[in-house]
C-alpha cells in the first residue's frame, strides 16, 4: 500500500529511524484532520523520532469527549512490512488488526516491520515475538486473537463502537476456507488437486448459502424476504467476523487467480457482494497489500503448473 493510497484513508506516512533498523510509521486515525508534526517530535517507538513533514491525525469535528476518553490510550501497532520494507506486507493477522483498530476510530501509531532487516525494533518489549504486535501505553500483547478481544474489552461503548457479531454463526462462516484453500495450493500431488479444488469450492459456497440467506432482522423487516442483500457478514456493518475473514478471502481470490487460473466463481453472487461491498470501505481497502506482494508470499511452496 503506497503512501500516496494512504492519505485517501486519513493516514499519514512517516519514515522512522529506530535504533536498530529502519521501519516506517504511521499516526492513524478515522475520520480525521491533519496536524503537522515537528521534525524533531517523537513518535513513542523506542525513542524513534519521526521525520520531517509526517503528519498527525487528529479528530476533524472538535467534540466534548467522554469522561473516560479524558486520557487516550498510547497505541501502537507493529505489523509486516512489504518487500519494499515500509509499505503494508501480506500477513492476514497483521490486516485483521489494523482493520479493528480503524473501525474503533482511536488514534494509533501503524509501523510497519521490515522482518528481514529490523526484527530487532521488538527486541526490547517483545523478543522472539512474531507479528503482529500491540503496545497499549507501554504494555505488549502478542497474540492475535488475545489482542482483538483485549481491543473489545479495552475499546467498547461508549467510547468505541462495538464489533462483536449480533449472530454467533457470523464469527463461525467461512472458518473452513483459508484451511481448505492452503491444502489445495500446496497440494505437491497433482492427483490430488481436483479433489482439494472440489473441497474448497464446497466451502466457498457453504459461505455463499451463509451471505445469501437473510438474517433475523432482515426477516423481521421482509417476513417475506427470500434472499438476503446484507453487506457484510453480520449485516450491514463490518464486524470482528469481517476483520478475520476478509483479508484470507481476498488472499484465496488472488492467489488461485495467479496460480491455478481459477478463481472464486463468479455465480457465488454472496461471496462476490461481500468483497465489492468490503472494497467500497476504506477500513478494508487501505489495508489490504498488494496483489503482487500477496502472489510474492506464495511463490516458495506453490507447485508449478506442468
Amino acid at each position: 500500500m503506497p503512501p500516496a493510497a494512504l492519505t485517501g484513508l486519513g493516514l499519514a506516512a512517516a519514515t522512522v529511524a529506530g535504533p536498530h533498523g529502519r521501519a516506517s510509521s504511521l499516526c492513524c486515525g478515522a475520520r480525521c484532520g491533519w496536524e503537522r508534526v515537528h521534525p524533531e517530535e517523537e513518535c513513542g517507538l523506542g525513542g524513534a523520532v519521526v521525520s520531517a513533514g509526517a503528519l498527525r491525525v487528529q479528530p476533524a469535528v472538535q467534540q466534548q469527549p467522554p469522561r473516560s476518553m479524558a486520557e487516550k490510550p498510547q497505541i501502537q501497532l507493529f505489523i509486516k512490512a512489504s518487500e519494499d520494507g515500509e509499505s503494508v506486507g501480506y500477513c492476514p493477522f497483521c490486516q485483521r488488526l489494523f482493520m479493528v483498530l480503524l473501525l474503533k476510530g482511536v488514534p494509533f501509531t501503524l509501523t510497519t516491520v521490515d522482518v528481514k532487516r529490523a526484527l530487532d525494533v521488538l527486541k526490547d518489549f517483545a523478543p522472539g515475538a512474531q507479528l503482529p504486535v500491540l503496545l497499549y501505553n507501554g504494555e505488549p500483547k502478542t497474540d492475535t486473537i488475545a489482542i482483538e478481544e483485549f481491543l473489545e474489552d479495552q475499546l467498547g461503548p461508549p467510547m468505541c463502537p462495538s464489533l462483536v457479531p449480533q449472530y454467533p454463526e457470523s464469527s463461525l462462516a467461512g472458518n473452513d476456507i483459508f484451511h481448505k484453500f492452503s491444502a489445495f495450493i500446496k497440494n505437491p500431488v497433482p492427483a490430488q488437486d481436483d479433489v482439494l479444488q472440489r473441497s474448497l469450492l464446497r466451502a466457498l459456497l457453504k459461505l455463499d448459502e451463509y451471505l445469501s440467506s437473510p438474517l433475523e432482522h432482515e426477516l423481521a423487516r421482509d417476513p417475506h424476504l427470500r434472499a438476503s442483500q446484507r453487506r457484510f457478514l453480520d449485516g450491514d456493518h463490518l464486524t470482528l467476523a469481517d476483520c478475520n475473514l476478509l483479508p484470507k478471502l481476498n488472499i484465496v481470490q488472488v492467489v488461485c487467480q495467479h496460480y491455478r487460473r481459477f478463481g472464486i466463481p463468479k455465480d457465488l453472487r454472496g461471496v462476490w457482494r461481500y468483497l465489492s461491498s468490503a472494497s467500497e470501505t476504506k477500513e478494508f481497502k487501505y489495508t489490504c497489500p498488494k496483489s503482487q506482494e500477496i502472489i510474492q508470499a506464495y511463490r516458495s511452496v506453490v507447485r508449478a503448473l506442468q
